[in-house]
This record gives structure tokens, sequence and C-alpha cells, in this order.
């Protein structure tokens, strides 16, 4: 079998078993998504230590940050110079009323994209309320920091993202995904009950269509749903939205993702 770069190939009975994260090279079969964009986020939230661990994971990935405490402070850094393509919102930041602030966000004449820290929301009322401005991106204010850019990466770039309507759940879980005859192994960064995301250097092209194998903690059975790249960005990795999966896999992915979601809420 003819090798490309330094890929480890292992020939199995129906497919091909190929380290494709670490190829040299990537065939043309297999399409590589195009170059990072740079984005502004700003990280709105009364803890400092919060705002630095975000800040500190933007820059890293070459965006700019910008960060906020309060609710006054986000609302004059908005309307003045700064064109904001994502804020990261403490749902109940000082001089601020809940969902309310996100009403007055969509008011502004750049409306930016809205992901909230998941720990400020006190019941799913607020969650619906949310997602009736169309927000329904949620992230743990405490996520490992190489998390965090993987966790956003849906709306940074909502050209070509897939924004799932259910809460995300940051987990780091083996799984394998195969592509045609080809078959990878990789980490999961985050899951929701429509879809996840899987951690990778330079993944695979919006709309290439796959099937996936993972199993979640506390679930005996193996997950086996297909689904096609709905995002894609290099050095942070792919989400995949799901297109087709069994209802028993899809009641454990529910259940799952629903028992964790306001776990970890902000004291």
């Amino acid at each position: 079998m003819q090798r490309v770069g330094r890929a480890r190939t292992v020939r199995t009975s129906d497919y091909t078993l190929t380290n494709l994260a670490d190829r040299a090279d990537t065939p043309a079969k297999v399409p590589v998504s195009s170059p990072v964009t740079t984005k502004t986020i700003v990280v709105a939230d009364d803890t400092a230590f919060v705002r630095d661990r975000f800040r500190s994971a933007i820059e890293s990935a070459g965006h700019r940050a910008l960060t906020a405490a309060s609710g006054r402070e986000l609302l004059e850094l908005l309307r003045g110079d700064a064109r904001a393509d994502l804020v990261v919102l403490d749902l109940h930041l000082p001089q601020a009323r809940g969902v309310e602030l996100v009403r007055t966000l969509m008011a502004l004449e750049h409306r930016p994209a809205i992901v909230v820290f998941s720990g400020t929301i006190a019941t799913p009322d607020e969650v619906r309320e949310l997602a009736a401005f169309g927000v329904t991106g949620f992230i743990n204010e405490y996520v490992a920091p190489p998390h965090i850019i993987p966790a956003l990466a849906p709306h940074l770039f909502p050209d070509n993202a897939n924004r799932r309507a259910s809460p995300r759940v940051i987990l780091a879980i083996n799984i394998t995904y195969r592509v045609g005859n080809a078959v990878a192994s990789g980490l999961t960064l985050n899951v929701s009950s429509g879809g996840l995301a899987i951690k990778m250097a330079r993944p695979l092209a919006i709309g290439t269509p796959l099937r996936v194998r993972f199993r979640l903690p506390g679930v005996a059975t193996e997950l086996e749903p297909e689904g096609r790249v709905a995002w894609s960005e290099p050095g942070v990795g792919m989400g995949l939205q799901f297109t087709r999966i069994d209802a028993d896999a899809q009641k454990a992915l529910d259940t799952f993702v629903q028992a964790r979601f306001f776990s970890n809420r902000k004291a």
C-alpha cells in the first residue's frame, strides 16, 4: 500500500485505518479547510480570573480579545469603536438586567454573535428566553483553556458553522470517524444533542460526510451517528452536525447533555 507522509496505515477487511490528523499531506478525496481568519471577541464577566483565562486563550489563537466587567462597561465598549464579532457573556453582569442585556445588544447597529456562560444561567426558562433572541450558544466559564476556542468556533465563523440549538457539553473522549474507506481516530472537544466537535490540526472541509463511533461516559453501548462537517477551523478542529442517528442513541445523548448543563452554576 502506498504511504503518504508519516501516516500510519493498517489494512482491514473493508477499509483503511489512517491517522488523517497527523498526515504530512492529505489525499485530494479528503479536502481540508482554509486558513484562519482573525476575529474580535469581547469577554464580559465580573470575575477577573474568568476574563483573564479567556483573553489568554483567545489571543494565543491569534484573535483580538477585549474585556468588560459590568453591563455599563460592555455597552460603552460596543457603542464605541470596537466592532466585536462575538460577545462571551455573563448573563448577570453588574449594572445589567439579565436577558434584557441581550435585548439591548441585539439592538446595536453592529450586532455581535453572543455566547452565554452557562454557569450564569439560573433556570431553563432563561434558556428559552435566550433562544427567542436567537442565542443558543453556551460555554462553561471554567472550561479548560485548550477547549475555549473550539467551543467558540461555531459562533466565530457563522457563515460556515451550524449553530446547534442545544447546549454543548465540554467532553474529551476517544472517537473514530470514517470518511469513505478511510477511518481515523481523534478526541472530542464537546457534544450536544445535534452534533459534536473533534480536535484536529488539519480539519476536513465543510460539507464532508462522515460516520462517527464513540461511547459516552456511563453509557454501555456505542453511538454510531452519521453526519457532515458543519464548521472547520485549522489548528482547532471541526464540528459535526448529525444527519442520521437512531432513536436509542439520540435519547442517550439528550439525557447526557441535559444532566450536565446546569451542574456548574456560578455562585
